[in-house]
Formats: C-alpha cells, structure tokens, sequence
C-alpha cells in the first residue's frame, strides 16, 4: 500500500507528542519548513525504541529479529529514495532532503541492539560508548535541520546536549530501568559510594551518588549552552527550550530529596508551555 507523505508527517508528529512532549514544545518553536522534520528523525528513534522495549511477552531474540528488519528495511529505503512504511517514509524523505549521513542511524541501531543484551556498564567511558549511539549521535542527526553558522564547532556541543538528556533520562528513570533488569549507573560510580540500585532506597549513600552524577551532568548541559549561539535565531530557541526544559528535571530530582524511586520527577505540562512561550518571545 502506498503511504502519502504528508501522512507518514503526520503520524511521526503524533508519536512526537505522545512520548516526549518535553521535545515535541520545544519542537514547536522551530520554522513550520523544519518542524515536521525533527519529528521524523525523533519517530524513528521511538520506532527502534519501541522494538527494544515494548513488544509485550517478545523474547529478545524476536526482539533483536525486529530491530535487524527495521535496519534492513530503513536502508533498502534510503538507498532506493522511498518508503512504503507509514513511518520511515517521512525519516527517508528527511535524510534524503537534508544529506543526513547514513552512519549516524547505524550507531544508533547499535546502541539500541546493546540494550537488549547489556544490563551494566563498568565504567562511565563503557557508558559513553553507549550513548555516542544512543543520544549523542541524534545531536549530529539534527545538526543539518538546524544550520548552524558552523557545523564542525557546534558538532561537540551538539553531542554534548544529547548525553545530557540521555544521561538525565537514566537519573530519572533508575527505578524503571531496573524493572526492565537494566542499570545505566556506572558500576565503578556505585562501588565508589557504596550503593546497591537493587535495594531501591534512597539511603544517605544514594543521594552522595546522586549529586554527583547531577553535577556531571550539568557540565554537559554547560558545555551543550555554548553551541546555543552558533545556531540561527529559530532553532536557539528551540534547542535552549528543550536544555531549559530538561535540566528542570534534575531540578525536580533535588527538589524531592533525590527519590526517585518514590515517584518520576516530572516538569508540568503547564509549566513546559510556559517555557516554551518565554523562549518564542525572547
């Protein structure tokens, strides 16, 4: 059945507000010519994502089967320029449209197939390995979208803001992770403060390691607010928006005694509207 593409658009937009509406107002603030762009590129992240983590009873290897198809067809379909799919039709069309390098959604893929495999990681380098593919590399992947003055000095800050997202993400979702038998934690970070995640408490021990993965991360969301600047006045904004929007949530991890076992630190949609709002006028 052939897939129109103002329909794939318009589905990659609905899964853009359904999962990540810190993302999808941000998204808001972009030139209407981009806006339907970005919500591409996040729907095919959602796409492989759902693959890995929401296919019900799916053992992991029908897991790892889909996500090989999805990169078998995904390919086929940026080579041969189209898709039949309600989905990658609107993400071929963008990387297409914007010469978005193929090798970006191969690292990605991978680091989606590390999840289905890998529960731990030993050291925060072991980490980072996989969040070059899982979040830093969607940095790169928005880079053409949002044309900075100059591509190769905003790249650094770019991948910076994704592991500052991944990164918040994994704080803020511990409890989750671990019913999904996963620990984004570096294993050398818990030994150091003497933590077992398993145990779910927040003891003096996890609040110290707390604070100090919190403040690694805002020296990334430091180093992502100098690449801010290089971009054009309607895609600053919408990147400081969502910097703005998701460093709130670590301030709502301090703000509720670091627990994140308790409850998921979230930042109101009221309050993510208004952010936005601010960020449009300014």
């Amino acid at each position: 059945m052939t897939v129109a593409l103002e329909d794939s658009y318009a589905e990659c937009r609905r899964l853009n507000k359904r999962h990540g509406t810190t993302y999808y107002w941000s998204t808001a603030l972009l030139p209407a010519v981009k806006r339907h762009h970005v919500h591409a590129l996040y729907a095919f992240c959602r796409y492989a994502d759902d693959l890995v983590d929401d296919l019900g009873p799916a053992s992991v290897p029908e897991r790892a089967a889909a996500l090989r198809d999805l990169d078998d067809r995904f390919f086929a379909d940026v080579e041969r320029g189209s898709s039949d799919d309600l989905v990658l039709k609107a993400v071929v069309h963008t990387v297409r449209a914007f010469d978005i390098d193929p090798d970006a959604f191969r690292r990605f893929l991978r680091s989606m197939a590390m999840d289905l495999t890998v529960e731990t990681y030993a050291t925060y380098d072991d980490l980072r390995d996989y969040m070059d593919g899982s979040a830093a590399v969607i940095g790169e992947m928005m880079l053409p979208i949002l044309e900075p003055s100059d591509p190769a000095a905003a790249r650094g800050p770019a991948r910076a803001l994704g592991e500052a997202f991944q990164l918040t993400n994994f704080l803020r979702d511990v409890d989750e992770d671990l019913d999904r038998g996963r620990q984004y934690v570096p294993q050398d970070d818990l030994k150091q403060f003497e933590v077992d995640l398993a145990e779910r408490r927040c003891t003096p021990e996890f609040v110290a390691l707390m604070r100090f993965e919190i403040d690694r991360c805002r020296t990334l969301y430091a180093d992502a607010a100098t690449g801010i600047a290089m971009l054009p006045p309607r895609s600053a904004r919408c990147v400081a928006a969502a910097h703005d929007l998701y460093g709130r949530i670590l301030d709502r991890i301090e703000r509720q005694g670091y627990d994140v076992f308790q409850r998921r630190a979230r930042v109101a949609t009221p309050v993510k509207l208004a952010v936005a709002v601010r960020h449009l006028r300014r």
